[in-house]
């Protein structure tokens, strides 16, 4: 099984933007049916929710590729 790391350079990426940063989604709408149907997994489970947040150290499966997420940036706790 292949794994990548994918580095981004924000605290988090959605679900459909990573498709789309990846390449696997050329459009939104594309990512979206791929999400919409059940082909993501995050962290070993399935997704339906495109705008489902991805972070630091979460792994994201596609058609047998793990991509693990990778970021220097942390979100701020809001008070």
């Amino acid at each position: 099984m292949d794994i990548g790391k994918v580095e981004i350079s924000t605290a988090y990426i959605k679900a459909d933007q990573f498709l789309k940063w990846i390449g696997v989604a050329s459009t939104g709408s594309e990512a979206k049916e791929i999400i919409r149907t059940g082909q993501v997994k995050i962290n070993g489970e399935v997704i339906t929710e495109r705008g489902k947040k991805l972070r630091n150290g979460d792994k994201i499966k596609y058609k047998g590729t793990i991509y693990e997420i990778f970021s220097s940036k942390t979100e701020k706790q809001k008070f």
